[in-house]
């Protein structure tokens, strides 16, 4: 069932339920006056009709129209929207403490992961504990530097299957090819085996699979603004992915069991990947670190790093075949640098200002994530003169705030240039660009994903050249996305390598 036809639905089942009533008498019982402008709300369904199928953009159009901080009632749900820096970083920065927790879509709720998640987790001694293990044992610069060697692997093998496109004359699938790379650096880096083995129907399974829970989680779900209909699940959004956590659980746990009876023999080689530092924790902490945290903890990694990065890669190549002056410009920065036709290491990366710059814009055009992960505000708080209700849902449009006239000159164009000679940078302390979030919720996976993005973008471009298929010209290249948790090329981009 759509999302209208539920809607309609909701419409006729809100008009008969007490629960709704009260809910939405409760939400007027704040005054409007002392929320951020807003549309008025229709009865029962507040604004649910101002969004549609794109909501990055509707939303934009509403901040246009109202402010860089907008109210909408959607459904039972008071919901407060950021499409400004200097609101960002109130939210993300100045009232971190506030905010740090998030509104739990219903679909979430599947295979109970919101329990192990740390994406969902509230911040809590469980949460810290999974956000230590991130940022000291798995994102460590240490960590990242020692297994080097596995990503520099995956792109070469990167590199030799564009070799073969090249050979047979045939056009590449930018973000198929990204989505297969990203896939194996990580899991080569979590568990030393390549997952995207096109010959595995495995691997083709938890591609599948890993697209599956990224669609619907990206869905609009009526359940999740008339809460009442959490347990009718209408849009059948929970069903489908209880199916593919279940899939991907029972994938991991088969490894970590598979890793554990490896580990009982006695001449047993540690493999030092993620598995096996996770594991030593779990036998030494187990408090902190059991096979289930492992489980969860991987299907939250492995399904935002292979969704995210790949759809980075096929924007930022996107960019750049449009505008040949530029892909003209960072191969001459990469052969000047690194000699043409060789794969770049993460140790060049540094010296390339150019490319980190293209990076960069991509993030500021694209955001992958163009709607910030909801925030829930844990008490009432005063935001830009307005009142924001204990217990909203916070929305910061990460598209909006990187296509900010008053803070960009000629948003829409695509200009790394811009980033020359500027400190701004993805890390969270400047909020003109934050697609990794800010705060203490900020992406924990932001340090290897920089390098995976930098190390495949540069080699994709300094070992061939590139052109558009037949038929297609920078000024015709098809740019519409499509609007998920993460956002994609609505039309796949395919071009062609040349020596």
């Amino acid at each position: 069932m759509d999302f209208l036809n539920c809607m309609l639905l909701c419409l006729c089942l809100a008009g008969l339920s007490v629960q709704a009533f009260r809910s939405f008498g409760r939400s007027k019982a704040i005054p409007r006056t002392r929320l951020p402008p807003g549309p008025k709300p229709l009865p029962l369904i507040g604004n649910l009709f101002e969004i549609g199928d794109k909501a990055h953009l509707s939303l934009t159009k509403l901040s246009e129209r109202y402010g860089p901080i907008v109210s909408l009632q959607l459904g039972q749900v008071t919901t407060v929207v950021i499409s400004s820096a200097s609101m960002a970083k109130e939210i993300l920065r100045t009232h971190d403490h506030l905010f740090c927790n998030r509104t739990i879509p219903d679909a979430v709720n599947s295979f109970k992961h919101c329990e192990d998640s740390i994406v969902w987790l509230p911040v809590s001694d469980k949460w810290r504990n999974l956000r230590k293990i991130c940022n000291s044992q798995l994102f460590a610069t240490k960590v990242l530097d020692a297994n080097q060697a596995n990503r520099r692997v995956k792109v070469q093998e990167l590199i030799a299957d564009i070799c073969e496109s090249k050979e047979k004359g045939v056009a590449v699938n930018i973000g198929r090819a990204a989505f297969k790379t990203t896939l194996n650096l990580l899991s080569r880096t979590f568990f030393s085996v390549d997952l995207a083995n096109p010959s595995s129907e495995t691997a083709r399974e938890l591609k599948e699979t890993i697209w599956g829970i990224m669609e619907e989680i990206g869905k609009p779900n009526v359940a999740d603004y008339f809460h009442f209909l959490r347990k009718l699940d209408p849009q059948g959004i929970r069903r489908r992915l209880t199916y593919h956590f279940h899939k991907t659980i029972v994938l991991f746990d088969s490894m970590i069991n598979q890793r554990l009876e490896s580990r009982k023999v006695q001449d047993y080689i540690p493999t030092n990947d993620m598995l096996d530092t996770l594991l030593n924790m779990s036998e030494e902490k187990n408090e902190e670190m059991d096979k289930t945290k492992v489980e969860h903890l991987f299907l939250d990694l492995i399904g935002a790093g292979t969704d995210t990065t790949s759809a980075t890669m096929e924007w930022a190549m996107a960019e750049l075949l449009r505008s040949p002056e530029k892909l003209a410009k960072a191969q001459a920065e990469l052969d000047q640098i690194i000699g043409k036709g060789k794969p770049i290491e993460e140790s060049d990366i540094s010296q390339l200002p150019y490319l980190q710059a293209i990076i960069k814009e991509t993030f500021r055009l694209h955001p992958t994530v163009p709607l910030l992960l909801p925030r829930k505000a844990d008490s009432e708080v005063e935001i830009g003169g307005y009142i924001i209700p204990k217990g909203a849902q916070v929305l910061i449009n990460a598209w909006a705030v990187g296509r900010d006239s008053s803070v960009w000159d000629n948003p829409s164009l695509f200009t790394p240039e811009r980033f020359l000679g500027s400190e701004i940078d993805v890390m969270g302390r400047n909020f003109e660009l934050i697609p990794f979030g800010g705060g203490r919720r900020i992406c924990p996976g932001l340090p290897l994903a920089m390098r995976m993005l930098h190390l495949m973008l540069g080699s994709v471009l300094n070992c061939f050249d590139w052109k558009l298929e037949d038929g297609v010209v920078p000024e015709t290249v098809n740019m519409e996305d499509k609007f998920g948790v993460s956002l994609h090329m609505a039309h796949s981009l395919r071009a062609v390598p040349n020596s």
